[in-house]
């Protein structure tokens, strides 16, 4: 038996209270058996409250857990151990705990929560313990968001089964990028390998044309069909959720598991408008999850909370990459309504990018810390990056404008090896935003900005306020390659390109300042533009590339090129 992969430790928010997921029935009625199953303990047990749901791994003590959903995390623990902390859930007041089973008689953790009375509730060995979490919680928060809503049903997981049962067919509601949200869990519809690897995940197993899919559901102003790529999966209908122009989600619906009924189309865009309602109004509500990620990374900017702690809660690994942006309204102040629907709209941009990406407001502006899977290692990887970015701005920055009217601009920082760093890259970030709403800089690129696309700029506004300028990070590529050229080959091209520039552009001065022919300086002048990319006829490029250079070597030594 084995009590599932190690997390330190997640407390969900009171917004997932007992009161707003209802009783351990409901949690398993929404959840179903592919997430949850009743192990241990009597049926009468399930009456109890569902509180929030609480990690707990090895050796963490156990308290101030009333009526909560234990999950019972750490390696593939000792089964005395584990029965062990299943009696100190009970008497810590928890409604139930989970554990996994990794193919183990549970009869030792059965005989532990009856002793203990206290529900004993089995997930699948290939559930993450984070996305149990997660699902958890959306069922309460759900609940809470819209109490008594589409015709007695409270949380959108219980939506789900309404609408699968109006249909004839297994349901998810999901977002646009395949995230599940919320699924229908009813006995005599079948499922396939592809739902329950979903619901496994939380996410739809990526396969080849899943894109276009979506793109197509998106692009349709009705239900679409898509049959099955084998007779081992299901045929399935779907169509996307709107509120006006705004695309919320997208139900899917297998359709020959069994056979949908006649009206199925009518009914599936009834069940659109439902959804529609209940996402718009659970996006009023707080979301547990992300509230918790964006206190981490409010810990985390703030120097409180250490990048071991911030990683758990986050649900990443520390030594990942990242980056850090800053996104700010033109206009100094928001009205309540738009600084809560642009703050959404950065929050589902990010999760876009990254599901456990996390946003927070500070001092005006909405921080977002973005994962970068694939950090670049060079500086053409710097420049598709830099492009993935602009990309995720420009559309974020759209949004902001189309739905709520509000004009943004969005600055990206520098990629940093590790949590431990975030705190350290901010400052960049908030100059790169500084800098496109500088009235002196020419208009900005839509608004949106990397560090590669303005580190001259940037640099001049460290230069103006006392900051160092010859960080690594800060460096223009062509300089870094100059140098690095330099002491690879044994030449001399920063000396060239110092006396040149020193020279204001004149050959001869060049020349006679290297005390070489005005033909050498000519081709090596020539060289430094061919080989590096070195701009001499950009201002601010220009002018910093002269002054990296000169805080790099003390002028031109005579030497080779």
């Amino acid at each position: 038996m084995d009590t599932g992969e190690g997390v330190a430790r997640s407390v969900t928010p009171a917004a997932a209270s007992s009161a707003a997921v209802g009783t351990l029935r409901d949690l398993l009625e929404s959840l179903g058996p592919h997430t949850l199953r009743l192990v241990g303990g009597d049926r009468a047990r399930l009456a109890r409250p569902a509180g929030e749901p609480v990690v707990h791994g090895p050796d963490e003590p156990i308290h101030d857990v009333v009526g909560a959903v234990v999950l019972l995390t750490g390696g593939r623990s000792d089964p005395a151990e584990v029965t062990d902390r299943i009696r100190q859930a009970a008497a810590a007041g928890a409604s139930a705990v989970v554990v996994k089973a990794w193919g183990r008689d549970l009869g030792r953790a059965v005989e532990a929560a009856r002793e203990a009375d206290i529900a004993l509730l089995c997930t699948p060995d290939e559930m993450a313990w984070r996305r149990l979490d997660a699902f958890v919680t959306a069922a309460g928060a759900a609940r809470a968001a819209v109490p008594g809503e589409a015709g007695g049903i409270g949380d959108l997981f219980g939506l789900a089964n309404a609408i699968a049962a109006s249909l004839g067919g297994p349901v998810t509601i999901e977002e646009v990028d395949g995230r599940i949200l919320a699924y229908s869990n009813l006995p005599d519809q079948e499922i396939d390998e592809i739902r329950r690897l979903a619901i496994l995940g939380r996410r739809t197993p990526e396969r080849p044309g899943d894109a276009a899919k979506y793109q197509a559901v998106i692009a349709a102003q009705g239900p679409v069909r898509f049959a099955s790529s084998g007779p081992e999966y299901a045929d399935r209908m779907a169509v996307a959720v709107r509120a006006g122009h705004q695309v919320l989600g997208v139900i899917f619906v297998l359709a020959d598991r069994p056979k949908l009924v006649d009206d199925a189309e009518r009914a599936l865009l009834d069940a659109a408008r439902s959804v529609a309602l209940h996402l718009l109004r659970s996006r009023e509500a707080v979301s547990p999850e992300r509230e918790r990620r964006g206190d981490a990374l409010r810990g985390l900017l703030a120097s409180s909370l250490d990048a071991a702690s911030a990683a758990a809660a986050l649900a990443l690994p520390a030594r990942a990459s990242f980056v850090l942006a800053t996104v700010r309204p033109v206009a100094s102040e928001l009205r309540a309504a738009d600084a809560a629907r642009v703050r959404d709209l950065i929050t589902l941009h990010g999760e876009h990018w990254h599901p456990e990406s996390a946003a927070v407001l500070e001092a005006g502006d909405v921080v977002l810390l973005l994962p970068v899977l694939d950090p670049p290692q060079d500086d053409r990887g710097q420049a598709r990056l830099a492009a993935r970015l602009r990309r995720l701005g420009t559309d974020l920055v759209t949004a902001a404008r189309r739905s709520a009217g509000v004009e943004l601009v969005v600055g990206f920082g520098a990629v940093v090896d590790g949590l431990a760093a975030v705190a350290g890259s901010r400052p960049l970030a908030r100059r790169v935003v500084d800098t496109l709403l500088d009235p002196r800089a020419d208009p900005p690129h839509g608004g949106v900005a990397t560090l590669h696309d303005v580190r001259p700029q940037v640099v001049l506004a460290c230069l103006r306020s006392g900051a160092p300028i010859d960080e690594d990070v800060l460096r223009l590529p062509a300089v870094r390659a100059v140098l690095r050229h330099d002491a690879d080959q044994g030449t001399d091209y920063a000396g060239t390109l110092l006396a040149y520039l020193g020279s204001a552009g004149s050959v001869a001065a060049t020349a006679r300042a290297l005390g070489v022919h005005e033909n050498t300086a000519r081709y090596r002048v020539r060289r430094l533009t061919e080989m590096f990319g070195v701009a001499l006829d950009a201002s601010d490029d220009t002018l910093v590339t002269w002054l990296q250079l000169r805080n790099a070597v003390r002028g031109p030594r005579g030497a080779r090129g």
